[in-house]
């Protein structure tokens, strides 16, 4: 007789020695380099428990999860099949590149996973997401639909304001986070959550905030008309190309054709908070510089002194502080003073928005359940 109780734990020490692997290989550490820094001089301990033979106490799992710089609860449970269709990173032999995406990937499922908890709190009420109709397998068409989301928003052709804001009004919601790349996006249902690189200068973060903005709203890149029609590098042109434009309209260029200077186009990156790449590369697309002029200002980058001269010593840069959506921050603080997150928790969430459990109010504890 079968005792399927003893197969299903077998089945499910497997899974996480498997993630245990994968989380090792990301790392680029040996079995043997693993074991040591765990305190075990033996590499047979880690194939053990990779192949599922060894089962592990919570005390291991919180040592390997410090090692691996790896969340706990990702060596406990799946990544969402969102997330998991998309995963590689299987041979030993991994890259660098790979490894990197590992990371990202991590760092995005623990985000999406912070999301699902207060979603299901009942305090977050997310936007569903707006998913654009139009045709979008061309830069051009990219274009198109970037100035549409502008009009969906209502923003015209005015400066974006903070990402953090505008991403969540059509149900995307960004986390700034210390990252090995870029960073990552998916959709999960009616909404969609992105991370975003902390250690890139703001000019640059506001870029990939864009970028992923425009995979979620162009569709996803693994299924859409982008994908099915081009090449990997085509499909991130395209990208590329709906993010500059949402975040710099052309159309804001071209009444300075023919009389474009150096000192106008940093006042216009100023304002709209894009980088002085962008910025050119906007202004030539608009024809208001000619190629040869767009290399030697591309040569000769503003200073900081520069940008903020421009906008009289007043700088706003976006998602600098501001490391989640205010909608999540709000939902975090609810959730904290209904007593349905620690403070700890909340911390956590909020990811440097607030520096410690001292920032959070006093929450008194009804008297039943003290102890």
């Amino acid at each position: 007789m079968c005792d399927y109780r003893n197969m299903k734990l077998e089945k499910e020490w497997k899974a996480v020695g498997e993630r245990v692997r994968r989380a090792r290989v990301a790392e680029g550490l040996s079995q043997l380099e693993l074991a040591q820094r765990i305190g075990v001089d033996d590499r047979t301990v880690i194939s053990k428990i990779e192949l599922g033979d060894r089962r592990i106490d919570g005390i291991e799992l919180v040592q390997l999860a410090q090692v691996l710089r790896v969340p706990l609860d990702q060596f406990i449970f799946d990544p969402p099949p969102v997330i998991s269709r998309r995963s590689g990173l299987v041979a030993e032999e991994t890259t660098e590149a790979e490894r990197s995406m590992f990371r990202v990937q991590t760092a995005l499922v623990a985000w999406l996973r912070d999301v699902e908890q207060l979603v299901d709190t009942g305090l977050l009420d997310i936007p569903e997401l707006i998913p654009y109709k139009g045709p979008k397998g061309t830069p051009s068409e990219a274009r198109a639909a970037a100035r549409h989301l502008r009009h969906i928003l209502r923003i015209g052709e005015n400066p974006t304001g903070s990402l953090m804001t505008v991403s969540e009004r059509i149900g995307v919601l960004l986390a700034v986070v210390e990252l090995e790349g870029d960073g990552a996006s998916v959709v999960n249902g009616d909404y969609a959550v992105a991370v975003v690189n902390l250690k890139q200068d703001f000019g640059r973060r506001r870029s990939t905030a864009a970028h992923e903005l425009g995979h979620v709203f162009l569709g996803d890149e693994y299924s859409s008309e982008i994908a099915v029609h081009a090449s990997r590098d085509q499909r991130e042109a395209v990208i590329d190309a709906f993010a500059s434009e949402f975040l710099l309209p052309s159309a804001v260029l071209r009444p300075h054709h023919g009389r474009l200077t150096r000192s106008t186009l940093i006042s216009i990156a100023a304002r709209y908070q894009v980088s002085w790449s962008l910025a050119i590369r906007q202004a030539e697309l608009a024809g208001c510089v000619e190629e040869s002029v767009a290399r030697e200002w591309g040569a000769k980058r503003p200073t900081r002194a520069e940008f903020l001269d421009s906008l009289g010593w007043a700088p706003q840069p976006d998602l600098e502080r501001m490391r989640i959506t205010p909608l999540l921050a709000h939902a975090v603080m609810a959730a904290y003073e209904a007593r349905l997150i620690t403070a700890d928790r909340a911390v956590e969430i909020m990811r440097g928005q607030i520096d410690g459990p001292e920032d959070l109010p006093q929450v008194e504890v009804p008297r039943e359940m003290m102890w």
